[in-house]
C-alpha cells in the first residue's frame, strides 16, 4: 500500500492500496478488490479483509459505492440495502472507512483533520469533467469541512504518457475552461492527444480552494508490477483486469 505524509501524521487511517498482497491468482494477482470483476467472490473478499486490516479495520467497516462516473456524493450511512450509486463518500465518523475501486480513473481521498471531516471520490474523466470533484467537496464543507484545512491526495492514476484519446475529447473540457487545453498534447496519431488526466484533477482541486494537494505521480497503465489498468487490458485484448482499492477513516 501506498500512503502519505500529510495524512499519516493525523488521526486518519488511510491507503492506496497496489495489486500486491492478496490471495488472486492470473488476471486478477494478487489483491483484486473488485466485486464487479470476474474474480472469485471469496478471493475477491479476503482480499478486502486483508486490506481493512493493513489498516488496523474490521471487513465491516469499508463502505463503497456503485460507481457509474457519475457526480453524485453521498454520506456513508449503516441501513442501506445496497452500495448507493455515486461516485463519491463523505463522513464524519470515526471508524468508517469510505472506500473507492480504480483501474485507471483517479482515486481521490480528502480529509479536513481539523474539524474531522472526511471523503473519497472516483474521478475518471467523465466524473471529474462533470464535477464529482467539487460536488465531494461541496459536500464536505455541508459536514463542517472548511477548505482552508483540507487536504486531497490522489492515488494511482493512468498517466498522461498513457492515455490516448481521441479527437471528441478536448471539446468538453476547453469549453468549461479554455485552460484546460494545457492538459491535451499531440498523439503521433493523428487527430489524437495525449491526455493528462492527474494534471487535470490537480487542476480542478486546486481551482475548487483545497488548501494543499498531494499527486502521487504513479501511472497505473505503465506499472504493471504495482497496478491493475484498464488501458492496459483492452491493449492486450484481455477478458477483465483487477480493481485496486483505496480508503480513508477517522481514526475513533
Amino acid at each position: 500500500m501506498i500512503q502519505v505524509d500529510q495524512f499519516s501524521a493525523h488521526r486518519v487511517r488511510h491507503a492506496f492500496f497496489t495489486r500486491e498482497g492478496g490471495v488472486s491468482t492470473g488476471l486478477y494477482q494478487s489483491l483484486n478488490c473488485g466485486l464487479g470483476s470476474r474474480d472469485d467472490r471469496a478471493r475477491v473478499l479476503a482480499n478486502r479483509e486483508r486490506a481493512l486490516s493493513a489498516i488496523d479495520l474490521p471487513a465491516n467497516a469499508l463502505f463503497m459505492c456503485h460507481q457509474h462516473h457519475s457526480a453524485i456524493v453521498v454520506e456513508a450511512e449503516t441501513g442501506r440495502s445496497g452500495p448507493p450509486r455515486a461516485d463519491g463518500l463523505v463522513t464524519t465518523t470515526p471508524g468508517r472507512a469510505l472506500g473507492i475501486l480504480t483501474a485507471d480513473c483517479g482515486p481521490v481521498l480528502f480529509a479536513d483533520q481539523e474539524n474531522r471531516v472526511i471523503g473519497a471520490a472516483h474521478a475518471g474523466w467523465r466524473g471529474a469533467l462533470s464535477g464529482v470533484l467539487e460536488a465531494t467537496i461541496d459536500a464536505m464543507v455541508g459536514l463542517g469541512a472548511r477548505l482552508g484545512s483540507m487536504v486531497a491526495a490522489l492515488g494511482p492514476t493512468i498517466g498522461p504518457g498513457s492515455y490516448e484519446v481521441g479527437p471528441e475529447f478536448p471539446g468538453p473540457f476547453i469549453d468549461r475552461s479554455a485552460v484546460a487545453a494545457a492538459w491535451f498534447v499531440p498523439a503521433r496519431r493523428e487527430g489524437h492527444f495525449m491526455f493528462d488526466l492527474p494534471g487535470y484533477i490537480c487542476s480542478r482541486l486546486a481551482g475548487a480552494g483545497v488548501a494543499e494537494v498531494v499527486a502521487l505521480g504513479v501511472d497505473t497503465c505503465a506499472d504493471e508490477d504495482r497496478c491493475f489498468s484498464y488501458r492496459r487490458s483492452r491493449l492486450r485484448g484481455e477478458p477483465d483486469f483487477g480493481r485496486m482499492l483505496s480508503v480513508i477513516a477517522l481514526e475513533e
